[in-house]
């Protein structure tokens, strides 16, 4: 099975790891779109056609079974478009765990971690509205402007990073949280960070565990004797080293190659 995933940097590859942990003997084309990044500045109309055309380059060149939006952002604006546009490939997009995590937290108190765009965001709002009728739970969520840039530039635990995570989860602790929601696919990468501010017993919710679930209920990946390969293709600057450094955890090692600017 061929999967094309995509995101406006390297963060997304938390995804990928989660998918190559589930899925054995898949190949995954990876696009981090450095270039365009970040797309939280970016208009719906934008982030909409670099959606597009980015599916049009994997279902053409790389003739994917499966498309993972691994962002957010892009998935408020552009998910449903995807799906009507591409009817016959399987289409998953990325929302924060707010459900989970209201159904997790002790302390009736939980966290949001996110991007402006995605906090501001129609589907967020909408989603925090439903989930508000089903349960008494207090939501803090906070901006966090300027993270995903200090992580794609390999600041992963550099004392301004820890600065930033402690102003913006200090008041969180304050209010008896107990769960915080990673609600941007490069948060996963400062989990220690949070943990080292918030306690070790802090719960959080990523997503890309629950990504690669749906991705399994949705496919019948049966084989097994294959190995995985991962292809990471980027359209602008990126941090090589970063790559292994977000794919340490993946299972079963096999291929990763590493090529640059994708050609529409």
């Amino acid at each position: 099975m061929k999967v094309g995933v995509f995101d406006s940097g390297l963060g997304g590859l938390t995804v990928v790891q989660a998918i190559a942990n589930s899925l054995k003997g898949i190949e995954v084309f990876y696009i981090a779109d450095t270039l365009f990044a970040p797309y939280g500045e970016k208009t719906k109309e934008q982030i909409l056609k670099h959606s597009l055309d980015i599916t049009n380059y994997l279902i053409k060149t790389h003739k994917i079974d499966a498309l993972i939006v691994a962002c957010n952002t892009a998935t408020s604006a552009a998910i449903i478009n995807l799906r009507e546009e591409f009817p016959n490939l399987i289409v998953i997009g990325t929302e924060p765990g707010v459900k989970p995590a209201m159904q997790t937290t002790e302390s009736k108190s939980i966290g949001v971690l996110a991007t402006p765009a995605t906090l501001s965001g129609e589907k967020y709002q909408k989603l925090l509205k439903d989930l508000s009728l089903e349960h008494e739970v207090m939501v803090y969520d906070q901006a966090c402007k300027g993270l995903v840039e200090q992580i794609e530039n390999g600041k992963v635990s550099h004392v301004d990073t820890h600065k930033m995570l402690t102003t913006w989860l200090e008041p969180m602790k304050e209010k008896s949280v107990d769960t915080i929601v990673l609600g941007c696919t490069h948060y996963p990468l400062v989990s220690d960070l949070i943990k080292e501010i918030m306690g070790a017993n802090i719960k959080l919710i990523e997503t890309g565990s629950a990504i690669a679930r749906r991705l399994e209920s949705l496919t019948s990946n049966n084989i097994k004797n294959k190995e995985t390969r991962i292809k990471v293709f980027y359209t602008g600057e990126i941090k090589k080293d970063m790559i292994n450094m977000i794919l340490e955890n993946w299972e079963d090692g096999g291929k990763i190659m590493v090529r640059e600017v994708y050609e529409q």
